[in-house]
């Protein structure tokens, strides 16, 4: 099923600015929060939508992929390895701690009654890799294993920094993760939550620190990630798998990894946006006589037909021989260029058979016998 836009999700325009999609996306989660909306999926599906949407309008970066590129542009790769995409991909802790400032205090705490407190969620750092295509594999899309060293969750601990699991409640928030202030103003007692400054945010002191990470939760491996690549991508365009990033200390939402697009030159066909261009060379008397000529495509040579009389600079399209719209239907064509060699260094016999060709009435493509005598003996040279 088709996604939907986001700027129709979050009922804005293009143009929106980032005080206009912020104030609806915090309209859109207040209506289908799920303390609003207790077992309601489709509510739940609405808001984690709106999420998505909110998630990628609000960064100027991903913002600018999505104009130019679509889905597939800040989530092309999503979903595969494991990695979930955004959205349907994004459970409700994702949401919670990375949108929590859009309430000003505990989304889905202290705006809802009660379901993460104040707590910080750690979240992981984005990791961003190169990738580097050739043509065929940008004309049909490819699956790459990549090979990514990274921070992952420690296996000694499980990720949670502690020897044997064992933590205790921080005693100055009471597990809150935040500390609440009263201060007596000229306008009555205003109150503040700010971050527990003991325990950090997480509500919880490590026992005793893993001996493996030292408390961290992570530390540096590998991991093999699958990423479907989707046909069309182009040179510097970056896509992104949710939570295949770097892991979060002592838990929590993992990074993000974003894939660089590089396009290896191809030895012979260039591309101009979806199309190609080759630039084809054929002697004088092929393209008076016309002649059988075979060229490269993405998919191996092709022949095709040059016809009598081809004057260069001609342009012949082969449509649908190019590269295939990343958000849409259709392809690109390769447009064959036909240039006229013109031999620098003709032997006397050649510079004979030219001279006569000076006192030939018609060089065009209506050739008379003897015109066209003189082609096939130099045809004959020239091959």
């Amino acid at each position: 099923m088709a996604k939907r836009d986001f700027y129709e999700i979050l009922g804005v325009s293009k143009g929106a600015g980032e005080d206009e999609i912020k104030k609806a996306y915090r309209k859109l989660a207040i209506k289908f929060h799920p303390d609003k909306n207790p077992d309601d999926k489709a509510a739940e599906e609405k808001f984690k939508e709106a999420a998505e949407a909110y998630e990628v309008l609000s960064n100027a970066e991903k913002r600018q992929r999505y104009d130019q590129y679509g889905h597939a542009g800040v989530g092309g790769a999503s979903g595969q390895g494991g990695g979930g995409g955004y959205g349907g991909g994004m459970n409700m802790d994702d949401i919670f701690s990375q949108f929590g400032d859009i309430f000003g205090g505990g989304f889905g705490g202290g705006g809802f009654g009660g379901g993460g407190g104040g707590r910080r969620v750690n979240r992981g750092s984005n990791l961003r890799i190169k990738v580097k295509l050739n043509l065929h594999e940008i004309a049909n899309g490819v699956e790459k294993k990549l090979k990514v060293t990274k921070h992952v969750a420690c296996n000694t601990c499980k990720g949670s920094g502690a020897k044997n699991g064992n933590y205790d409640t921080c005693k100055i928030c009471n597990g809150t993760g935040t500390q609440v202030r009263v201060q007596q103003t000229i306008l009555g007692a205003m109150k503040t939550q700010t971050t527990c400054s003991s325990c950090h945010g997480e509500g919880k002191i490590i026992k005793d620190k893993c001996n493996t990470c030292h408390g961290d939760g992570i530390v540096r491996g590998e991991e093999v990630i699958s990423v479907n690549i989707p046909a069309g991508v182009a040179e510097g365009m970056q896509l992104s798998m949710n939570g295949k990033g770097n892991a979060a200390p002592r838990g929590g939402v993992n990074g993000d990894l974003l894939i660089l697009i590089e396009e290896e030159e191809h030895p012979e066909l260039k591309r101009e946006s979806n199309n190609l261009i080759y630039h084809l060379f054929i002697s004088f008397p092929d393209a008076a006589l016309g002649t059988q000529v075979e060229i490269p495509t993405i998919d191996g040579k092709v022949k095709i037909k040059i016809d009598a009389g081809t004057q260069g600079g001609k342009m012949l399209r082969l449509k649908g021989k190019g590269i295939p719209e990343i958000n849409g239907y259709g392809k690109g064509d390769l447009l064959v260029d036909v240039n006229i060699y013109t031999p620098a260094n003709l032997s006397a016999e050649e510079k004979k058979l030219m001279e006569g060709l000076k006192t030939a009435k018609n060089f065009q493509p209506n050739l008379n016998k003897k015109e066209k005598s003189f082609f096939d003996r130099m045809k004959e040279y020239f091959e």
